[in-house]
């Protein structure tokens, strides 16, 4: 059996990262080499000294939504707090839902603008599992523009803010991301800057993008402790025959694909799974040990939570004992952890 308890570790509060670095190439970067077993320390700044011109570093562009809504019950004037998690193509919601008291079929929610006025209505017209609503606002505005006018950025609950700031929008956000659709960041990608692709591309390292927009799934542990009985949350990904023939010149090459992050690894795996080619589609993928990676050479990742989804694939790619060692090495040197962390990069 595959137990979660394997994947617990001890972490002192005080290596949660509130707030990321000054800048985000400042950030420490840990080199973790499978094949010699050594790990090394570096920064961000340095990525460019440890890959080669023949590789394809692989991002996500999944933007970040200002997906957490807050508002009032116009019945009982209760408080309601929502996320927003899809849209379909009639402009109906799915929306993660809090609230006392049962919420009910035709309810009208009125959404609170980023100063606490009344902005826009919503109708609760189903519910469509445990927690999860479709609604519909009263409004002709775009989704996206209704998002970008009242919604917040949902950052992590590990995150101790009482409210957003500005500089969240941008922080929490990679400097590539141009396809809205994510309720968190990819966040390996967020110590990326524009100079430091500029740099790599310099170089001749490749630069290609998928999208995985990234669920309500991230901010739910696992609740069982078989991992064999885990299920993913689906998120929608995309691979583009773009992406695709990068990947197939870096490998004529002899070059390394470089996932960054794990939404990267996920869509790469699965449009792999697929067989080769562009893919497009819903993704459950858990990768787990067992699994046999069949599209990444290398990855670009944060220092994650115990007992994760991620902490798994992140073991399992780059091996049980090594990963063990780097996170025991991470807590002693003081390396940041979370979404505004340090990272680490596995060759």
């Amino acid at each position: 059996m595959l137990n979660l308890a394997d994947y617990d570790f001890e972490l002192p509060k005080e290596l949660i990262a509130q707030q990321p670095v000054a800048s985000r190439s400042d950030a420490r970067l840990m080199i973790v080499d499978r094949a010699a077993g050594t790990i090394e320390h570096a920064h961000v700044r340095d990525l460019a000294d440890w890959l080669s011109p023949a590789d394809c570093l692989v991002l996500n562009d999944s933007r970040v939504v200002p997906a957490r809504l807050d508002g009032i019950r116009s019945q009982t004037g209760g408080r309601w707090q929502g996320l927003f998690l899809a849209a379909d193509e009639q402009g109906n919601w799915q929306l993660l839902c809090k609230t006392r008291g049962r919420l009910q079929e035709g309810e009208r929610i009125v959404l609170k603008d980023r100063h606490s006025r009344p902005a826009v209505q919503l109708m609760m017209l189903k519910r469509f599992e445990e927690g999860i609503w479709i609604a519909r606002p009263d409004s002709s505005e775009s989704t996206w523009g209704i998002l970008d006018r009242i919604g917040r950025v949902p950052l992590p609950p590990y995150i101790r803010k009482g409210e957003m700031v500005d500089d969240d929008l941008q922080w929490y956000q990679t400097v590539y991301a141009d396809q809205p659709g994510s309720v968190a960041a990819p966040t390996a990608g967020l110590h990326l800057t524009q100079k430091l692709l500029s740099g790599l591309e310099e170089r001749g390292i490749g630069l290609a993008k998928v999208t995985l927009h990234v669920g309500i799934g991230t901010f739910r542990p696992i609740a069982v402790q078989n991992l064999d009985e885990h299920r993913m949350h689906s998120e929608w990904g995309r691979l583009t025959a773009e992406t695709a023939e990068q990947l197939s010149q870096a490998h004529e090459r002899q070059g390394r694909v470089v996932a960054v992050g794990t939404t990267s690894v996920r869509v790469l795996e699965t449009a792999a799974g697929k067989g080769p080619g562009p893919w497009e589609g819903e993704t459950d993928l858990f990768i787990k040990p067992g699994y046999q990676f069949q599209a990444i050479d290398a990855l670009l990742t944060n220092f994650h939570l115990p007992k994760s989804t991620l902490l798994v694939l992140v073991r399992t790619f780059g091996g049980e004992e090594l990963i063990k060692k780097a996170y025991w090495t991470a807590v002693e040197e003081g390396y940041r952890f979370f979404s505004y962390g340090d990272a680490m990069l596995i060759l």
